[in-house]
């Protein structure tokens, strides 16, 4: 018998005995215990860190690991799984997660529900470069890309126009402070720099056109496909806001009936060509040059950070990927009548500082659900306060606020993608950096070494 029990549900939900295992804390976390723990699943949270807010939803019960990829995070599964009653469904919130179930998944199948494809198809959508290969094979819409690997790869900035931005291949280096977030340039030689500069740490970037457009005209279809083929359900929707801006994850979005006609069949077009099945969601931007909507990136095997803005509208992802992989009937996809906003306060808070635009793009009238807050589920709110004031008070923090004006400038452009003004304030700069201090601080550090080895050769001479 089970030694676990997992949180009590509402009565006249879903009559559910087996348990739904969710891989992260955070929102992206928060949001899928949301989704299934409110319709009946008894649901488990595993998490590295008690502090991340999912861990004290009242619709999950909490289970601490050593790792959040690898070896460790399998014992982890094997050890809970051994301790429950019922073969669980398995959810993932980070790619890396993603490609340790994939690398594991002969040792977890028998005790998880998990739907992925091969291996190598995992491999290569969750690499920014092979999803661009894929994509371009088969005929559909991306920007035009290259890869940068080497010293010598440099030389294929000629056939890019600009701007452009860089991004590390896979996100796993984000995760790991080797490389920052998608970076904007303006000019071929700023792309040299950047690359030049990071490619020590992580020689493994992207350079990508840019895509004339507003945050809010990016796009997003939220999937879940059966290894049959079928898709189960599917969910579209637009970015009123992103965190960093325009190159960052999801501030705020919303329901976006008016182009489901065209992004759901290219989503599902892309994820039948390439036998993709789970999870999976993509980024559209429309390119207001060409009047064309283009491919940007894929998320597969994993939840997307918003992804609870489509339980909020009626269409339950997780809950449907959950009743149709038991065997259970699959709960009714009734959208909305009343469309909501979905945001995400921190990361909505500090776009609207960096931007300088306090003039919400947010559609005037609808309802504005938290990804922090509930009614019904209050606890979580108390730690995302504990993590903001964590994150202000941190040391990287302040040793940033001791810089000099030009060297925090520095720091915020390399965060925020961009150039920004001669002119702009402390506390947007500051805002730049909030939440990004693990990558720029490093960076910092190595700037300020390399500095003080140059002033000691010259001492020398």
């Amino acid at each position: 018998m089970s030694d676990l029990k997992p949180p009590a549900f509402p009565a006249g939900t879903l009559f559910a005995t087996a348990p739904a295992v969710i891989i992260g804390a955070d929102t992206n976390g928060l949001g899928t215990i949301r989704s299934l723990g409110k319709a009946g699943v008894p649901v488990f949270v595993l998490d590295d860190d008690m502090r991340h807010p999912g861990m004290h939803s009242r619709y999950a019960r909490p289970v601490v690991v050593s790792a959040m990829s690898g070896p460790a995070l399998v014992n982890g599964l094997l050890t809970l799984r051994a301790r429950l009653d019922h073969r669980p469904m398995l959810f993932m919130t980070s790619d890396a997660q993603v490609r340790t179930v994939s690398e594991y998944r002969t040792q977890l199948a028998e005790a998880y529900h998990v739907c992925l494809p091969d291996h190598s198809c995992v491999c290569e959508l969750l690499h920014k470069w092979g999803f661009h290969r894929v994509a371009e094979k088969y005929g559909f819409p991306v920007p035009r890309t290259i890869a940068v690997r080497d010293e010598s790869d440099i030389a294929g900035l000629a056939a890019i126009r600009f701007p452009a931005v860089v991004k590390p291949g896979t996100k796993e280096l984000i995760s790991s402070k080797r490389a920052p977030r998608a970076c904007r340039v303006m000019s071929r030689e700023q792309a040299e720099a950047l690359c030049r500069e990071i490619l020590p740490a992580a020689p493994d970037l992207i350079v990508q056109e840019w895509v004339e457009g507003a945050e809010s005209d990016i796009y997003f279809c939220l999937q879940y496909r059966a290894m049959d083929g079928i898709t189960v359900r599917s969910f579209t929707g637009r970015k009123l806001r992103s965190w960093p801006p325009q190159t960052g994850s999801t501030a705020s979005c919303v329901a976006a009936p008016e182009v489901e006609s065209i992004l759901e069949p290219l989503t599902t077009g892309f994820f039948d060509t390439t036998r993709f099945v789970g999870m999976c969601s993509m980024e559209f931007k429309g390119d207001r040059q060409i009047g064309k909507f283009l491919m940007i990136e894929p998320t597969i095997g994993r939840t997307d950070w918003q992804e609870e803005v489509a339980s909020l509208h009626g269409v339950n992802i997780p809950l449907a990927a959950y009743c149709y992989e038991l065997g259970l009937p699959l709960p009714t996809a009734e959208k909305a009548r009343d469309p909501v906003i979905w945001l995400d306060p921190p990361a909505y808070w500090r776009s609207m500082l960096v931007s300088g635009s306090f003039r919400d793009r947010r559609p005037a009238g609808l309802r504005v659900e938290s990804a922090c807050w509930r009614r019904d589920d209050p606890v979580p709110l108390a730690f995302y306060w504990l993590e903001w004031i964590r994150k202000l008070w941190s040391p990287a923090n302040w040793r940033w606020m001791t810089l000099s004006r030009d060297s925090r400038l520095r720091a915020a452009e390399r965060v925020r993608g961009a150039p920004l003004s001669q002119g702009t304030s402390f506390r947007k700069a500051l805002a730049c950096v909030m939440g990004s201090m693990e990558f720029v601080s490093p960076l910092i550090r190595r700037r300020k070494t390399a500095e003080k080895l140059a002033k000691l050769g010259k001492a020398k001479d």
